[in-house]
């Protein structure tokens, strides 16, 4: 039987003498407790060392994933031949019996031997020092850990994360630099501010310029566009400024030389931030830009932590006051933080932004976690998640898309159900309803109606039309014009409705003078009940007289 053991410095196999003793795992430590007697129990049979630090590290790497490096299958057929291979790993010794067709055995005696062969490996293996076992199994492990982590020293975030905060710092004193060099220079020219606006060119004018008597003189074609410089040179004739010393004037152009070099520090700055973010987070660079994505890093802490964190948290990252004002006072939450200053939310609609937003954080999420814990160092996931998002982005606003990409896609157009409607054609099964003005006169049709408007009527209200006009030439007498007739007519219906109101008076009048009957009769037999009670009254009082008078008696 063979031992396949595996140091720092290379794989080693040992040739077990006395197999009788595996059956003992309890006195196996006993074995080892000398070299003498770890030399009775294995001897080093062969060794294979590692050529640099790039083999001991693919090999122990393939080992941790139970593969065989290619030094190691070599090394075994040139050794095992017919051999029983003791192995620690049993995946690994399923591997080398089905591609080198080698016997393997793992067993908790076997483990236990590895246990005496490790704390005897010095006195086993010659030219192997104790002194060189620590460092090299040290290196190896920093490497193994580097390599499991995918760590690799050009993604150190911690550059990013430092220099974001310093371009911010830099930001905010070169614009109270700027504002305190525009008021000190204002009291000798201020009409320089409003003539140039921007804070780097104004600091480069005033040194250039000193006093502005000298702005005349001067040729100012390298800073300032034409129009500009001849407004300069106007504006400098006739200012109404105060006239400052020259050390004044000296201190005001130490002041601009400050800014200058601020302004210049601050470039170097961007082109080292861009570039470091370029190597640690490409994909979220080319979603969110250099600046949105250190200073989103920055606010998680590390690319890392910021990589567990889910779409909706890089959303409002940033806006953790708002979220929590809004959850306290129940009004609606923020839909972005530090993520709007994106180029993708700055092109969309203000209707548009939330969506926007809330689609770009999802992408910059996948997008940071391939950053962080994914091999490759290219941006191509980036690109394609940005050119999908500008394609989303031309749909919300109505724009026709060259060519759908991810979920961007039309929407099927949705037929309401309409029972009059033919299938497969336009066209309605019935006839659509007009409005017929004829059915809704309440007095008989004249003549006036034109034949357009009798050929739109109703079949019924056509014949109801004839039927009346029949009637009207029977009742006509003769030599009588159809005008007298409709006079006549409009007479009559005048005294029907004269009747029809005289009905109404006296029916009225009748209802009323029954009611004064019914209150008449109501009223005697309210009297007579009264003149009855009286009467009963004074009969009961007589009585008692009488009664009285016969108890006097």
């Amino acid at each position: 039987m063979l031992l396949l053991f595996e140091t720092p410095a290379g794989f080693a196999l040992f040739k077990v003498l006395d197999e009788g003793k595996l059956s003992k795992v309890e006195d196996l430590s006993k074995e080892f407790a000398s070299p003498d007697s770890a030399r009775q129990v294995v001897k080093l049979r062969a060794f294979s060392k590692f050529e640099n630090i790039a083999d001991a590290l693919s090999a122990a790497t393939q080992l941790i994933e139970s593969k065989p490096s290619k030094g190691l299958r070599k090394f075994l057929r040139s050794h095992c031949d017919g051999d029983i291979l003791a192995i620690a790993d049993s995946k690994l010794g399923n591997t080398i019996k089905e591609k080198l067709q080698i016997e393997c055995v793992h067993n908790n005696s076997i483990m236990e031997l590895m246990r005496g062969v490790r704390s005897q490996l010095t006195e086993l293996i010659s030219g192997l020092a104790a002194q060189d076992v620590a460092p090299m199994s040290l290196g190896l492990s920093h490497s193994l850990s580097r390599y499991k982590l995918k760590f690799s020293p050009d993604k150190v975030d911690t550059m990013v994360i430092q220099a974001i905060s310093l371009l911010d710092d830099l930001d905010k004193e070169l614009n109270t630099y700027a504002m305190r060099v525009r008021e000190w220079y204002g009291w000798h020219f201020p009409e320089l501010a409003k003539i140039v606006q921007d804070n780097i060119l104004y600091a480069k004018s005033v040194k250039l310029m000193g006093y502005r008597s000298n702005a005349a003189k001067l040729d100012f074609s390298e800073m300032l566009p034409e129009e500009v410089e001849t407004e300069l040179k106007e504006a400098a004739v006739i200012s109404m400024g105060t006239e400052v010393s020259d050390l004044d004037l000296e201190n005001i152009k130490d002041l601009c030389n400050q800014v200058l070099s601020l302004s210049e520090y601050r470039a170097q700055l961007y082109d080292y931030l861009k570039s470091r973010m370029n190597t640690i987070a490409p994909n979220l660079t080319a979603l969110v830009g250099e600046l949105v994505g250190a200073r989103l890093i920055a606010h998680g802490g590390s690319l890392v932590n910021l990589s567990k964190q889910p779409g909706s948290t890089v959303q409002i990252l940033g806006a953790e006051k708002a979220l929590f004002r809004a959850l306290k006072t129940k009004h609606a939450t923020p839909k972005y933080g530090l993520i709007y200053h994106a180029s993708l939310i700055g092109q969309a609609a203000p209707k548009h932004k939330g969506k926007i937003s809330r689609s770009l954080a999802a992408k910059a999420a996948l997008a940071i976690r391939c950053d962080a814990l994914g091999d490759g160092g290219d941006n191509t996931m980036g690109v394609e998640n940005r050119i999908k998002l500008e394609a989303r982005l031309r749909s919300l606003e109505g724009k026709e898309l060259s060519c759908s990409a991810g979920s961007v896609k039309g929407k099927p157009n949705i037929e309401f159900y309409d029972k009059d409607r033919k299938k497969g054609s336009g066209g309605m099964i019935t006839p659509a309803k007009t409005y017929n003005p004829a059915a809704d006169s309440v007095l008989a049709l004249t003549e006036s109606l034109s034949k357009d408007d009798k050929e739109e009527a109703e079949p019924e209200v056509v014949e109801e039309e004839q039927k009346k006009k029949k009637k009207k030439k029977r009742a006509e007498p003769e030599g009588a014009t159809p005008g007298a007739v409709d006079d006549a007519e409009v007479e009559t219906e005048l005294t029907k409705k004269e009747k029809k109101k005289k009905r109404k008076h006296t029916e009225e009048a009748d209802e009323d003078g029954d009611a004064d009957v019914s209150e008449k009769k109501k009223k005697k037999k309210r009297k007579h009940a009264e003149t009855e009670d009286g009467g009963d009254e004074t009969s009961a009082k007589k009585k008692d007289k009488k009664k009285k008078k016969k108890s006097q008696d």
